[in-house]
This record gives structure tokens, C-alpha cells and sequence, in this order.
């Protein structure tokens, strides 16, 4: 089983980033999604979510409004669309994957049993 995490960069602040996660050895379809970060010095936090079907995401407060995850079961690839880049935005993203997650711990990466290595974001002010 593998996620790799692209699409990271360099951008300024108000500019945009889209990250792909492309799965491989997995029944795709029968995953939940997230995306997660993790800035120099801090713990992980969530960024969003998305269901196996695509019908249902969830966002962290922080990102409400700028980032949008979706995913393409046909290409076995999630995305996030990052507008409104803010430079406390700067982190490795990471994207997750698990069988069966609950309302209460899909926010949380202990949900998540499968893990990419990330890609880096780092918005400049």
C-alpha cells in the first residue's frame, strides 16, 4: 500500500496550491480520506476529510473557506485546493487512509492507519 503526497511549493501569501495523493494497493474506493499537516516545531493537526463516495467532507476551522479536498475514485487520487495561502499554512502535508472512520475521530490521526510522506508547503509573507 502506498499514498504519494505532490504538489507542494513555494508560493506567496493569497496565492494558491493544488496537492494530489495518488493510492496504490488499496481498494480505493473503499477508503476514507484526510489530509493532514504539521509545521516545524508543532504537532500534527488535521486540515480535511472525505468520505469513500466523495458525498460528505469535513475542514478544519482553520482552513474553512480557503481549502478544498475532493477525490477521483477512477484515478484513485484525493485532492486539496489550497486558495487564499496564508504563511501560517507553511507545513508538510501528509494524506491518510483508513477503512472505516467514525464522526467523532475523523479528525483524528489515529483513525488513520495508512500514511504517505508528505510534500512540503511553505507560503512566503
Amino acid at each position: 500500500v502506498q499514498l504519494q503526497a505532490s504538489g507542494g511549493g513555494l508560493v506567496q501569501a493569497g496565492g494558491s496550491l493544488r496537492l494530489s495523493c495518488a493510492a496504490s494497493g488499496l481498494t480505493f474506493r473503499s477508503y476514507d480520506m484526510a489530509w493532514f499537516r504539521q509545521a516545524p516545531g508543532k504537532d500534527r493537526e488535521f486540515v480535511a476529510a472525505i468520505r469513500k463516495t466523495g458525498g460528505v467532507t469535513y475542514v478544519a476551522d482553520s482552513v474553512k473557506g480557503r481549502f478544498t479536498m475532493s477525490r477521483d475514485n477512477a484515478q484513485n487520487t484525493v485532492f486539496l485546493q489550497m486558495d487564499s495561502l496564508k504563511p501560517e499554512d507553511t507545513a508538510n502535508y501528509y494524506c491518510a487512509a483508513s477503512r472505516t472512520t467514525i464522526l467523532s475521530t475523523i479528525r483524528s490521526g489515529a483513525a488513520y492507519n495508512t500514511w504517505g510522506l508528505g510534500t512540503l508547503v511553505t507560503v512566503s509573507s
